[in-house]
């Protein structure tokens, strides 16, 4: 897309109810010429923008090489509210992509090992797909998801279907569970005592809240990992997408320009700061 500010029509070509609150568009711009030029990389964002309601940033989910793009949405303020009336063939404005991605394709011949809390899952999913799509050029994946609540986790099919593949580990927990749930119940952390992972040769990529991302990177550090070898997604308000705005300001980074991943190395000092 050529200027910062440039939208185009999409097209919403399949919607997903993923949960009661959170579901799944599906796209693909309205302009054959635009979608065919449209590249992103996994854990890159687009900004939405509804006509006459307003505009939030949401990470892509889908494998680059897709030929349409998925966004996950949770249902929790106007914007995103507003999106959740969207049905098939509605159209919304579409800028981007934006950020820094997760450098996956650096880590070829690795193991990847993805950590992830809550919704924080969603711009994991990307990567996910990238290593099953490609499965030749990576050795095990291992992921590990914690929920607060058993009810909040999604993609509970999806997760049943990566568990049953070659060289794939799936590990979950939810802190509250009810009489169906079948995995571990306390946080994410405790999965690492089941987690079939080494330091070596093996890179660790996170998103969710922040205190679980510093307690996991801790913990990996603990284990042998190098802190260049751990990469965490961070959230913030981002509303203008280039580094005008100031509102996803952390410490001396912007987040949308020069996160939402960062290598933990990066910004593993000022996460200890409240309110930073």
């Amino acid at each position: 897309m050529s200027q910062p500010f440039d939208f185009h029509q999409a097209e919403i070509i399949e919607r997903i109810q993923e949960s009661p609150d959170i579901f799944t568009l599906r796209m693909a711009f309205s302009d054959k010429n635009v979608h065919q030029q449209y590249r992103f990389q996994p854990g890159q964002f687009n900004m939405l923008y509804l006509f006459g309601v307003g505009e939030i940033a949401i990470s892509i989910v889908s494998d680059p090489d897709h030929d349409l793009f998925d966004h996950t949405i949770r249902s929790v303020g106007r914007v995103s509210n507003a999106l959740s009336q969207l049905t098939i063939g509605d159209k919304i404005g579409v800028r981007g992509p934006y950020g820094r991605g997760w450098p996956i394709a650096e880590y070829a011949d690795h193991n990847v090992l993805l950590v992830t809390g809550g919704l924080g899952c969603a711009p994991v999913v990307s990567i996910i797909h990238y290593v099953l799509n490609r499965r030749d050029q990576y050795r095990e994946l291992t992921i590990l998801q914690g929920v607060k609540k058993s009810n909040d986790l999604i993609w509970r099919k999806q997760y049943q279907q990566w568990a049953n593949l070659p060289d794939t580990q799936v590990l979950l927990a939810a802190d509250i569970v009810n009489e169906q749930w079948p995995w571990d119940q306390g946080p994410v952390t405790r999965l690492f005592e089941k987690a079939n992972v080494t330091a070596r040769n093996t890179v660790a990529m996170m998103c969710g809240p922040e205190k679980m991302m510093q307690v996991s990177a801790d913990e990996l550090a603990s284990r042998g990992f190098a802190n260049e070898h751990i990469y965490l997604s961070m959230e913030r308000n981002m509303q203008c997408a280039i580094g005008q705005c100031g509102h996803c300001q952390h410490g001396k980074h912007f987040v949308c320009r020069q996160g939402p991943v960062f290598p933990y190395n990066d910004i593993r000092d000022s996460m200890s700061i409240p309110g930073y």
